[in-house]
């Protein structure tokens, strides 16, 4: 497949992109759908409005072939606000996995490779807490440490967005988002996956007339 031709696109256009070449949705996320490839070595993370997933790439590109950081093949902003990343499809780790990584992140020893990548990461977040609108800082989650087939630990999804101050903000005060984000970057903002798993129909109304009267 020519990822490039993705770079036109929205998010719906590359998910049926997707589909049409026999990948699969195999994860849902808060921001994102994962699609993985046909032949399992693979995985597409897909948004329709991605506020700060471009720092955990930057993160990914500094340290460009480090064990424990996912090899990225592909990635791009999309047309809309979207972002798609194609990525090695990488295993869930253990919950002692998830643990003893914590412990080494905490401790970052004089050689461990873990080091190197705390050290980008906490440089990455100072600058994005001064860039990024609704910054979160970075995610400690367990669950954001993966697995290779060869056993090997790799860490992902760093970084997170404020998302529930976003929602709220764009249903209480519309015009903070609006001043936060380029119209042309928020056009799906209401169909991230988490709202698309969890919102009541009322719930989808009111952020979509919210939406509506800042586009």
């Amino acid at each position: 497949m020519d990822y490039t031709e993705f770079v036109a696109m929205d998010h719906r256009a590359v998910a049926g992109r997707l589909l049409a070449a026999g990948w699969n949705v195999s994860g849902i996320g808060d921001w994102a759908y994962v699609w993985r490839s046909p032949d399992g070595r693979l995985v597409a993370r897909v948004c329709a409005f991605e506020p700060g997933y471009g720092v955990f790439i930057e993160l990914c590109r500094k340290l460009s072939g480090h064990p424990m950081l996912p090899r990225v093949d592909f990635d791009s902003e999309l047309r809309g606000g979207g972002r798609v990343t194609v990525m090695e499809a990488l295993m869930p780790a253990s919950d002692e996995e998830g643990e003893s990584m914590t412990e080494r992140w905490d401790a970052a020893a004089s050689g461990d490779p873990i080091a190197s990548v705390r050290s980008e990461a906490e440089r990455l977040n100072a600058e994005a807490a001064q860039s990024v609108p609704f910054w979160g800082g970075l995610d400690r989650n367990p669950g954001n440490v993966m697995r290779r087939g060869d056993g090997g630990l790799v860490l992902v999804d760093l970084f997170f967005a404020e998302g529930r101050d976003i929602y709220r903000a764009l249903t209480e005060e519309p015009e903070r988002v609006a001043a936060a984000f380029p119209a042309d970057k928020r056009v799906f903002i209401c169909e991230i996956a988490a709202l698309a798993r969890q919102s009541s129909p009322d719930e989808l109304a009111a952020l979509r007339a919210a939406a509506a009267s800042i586009a």
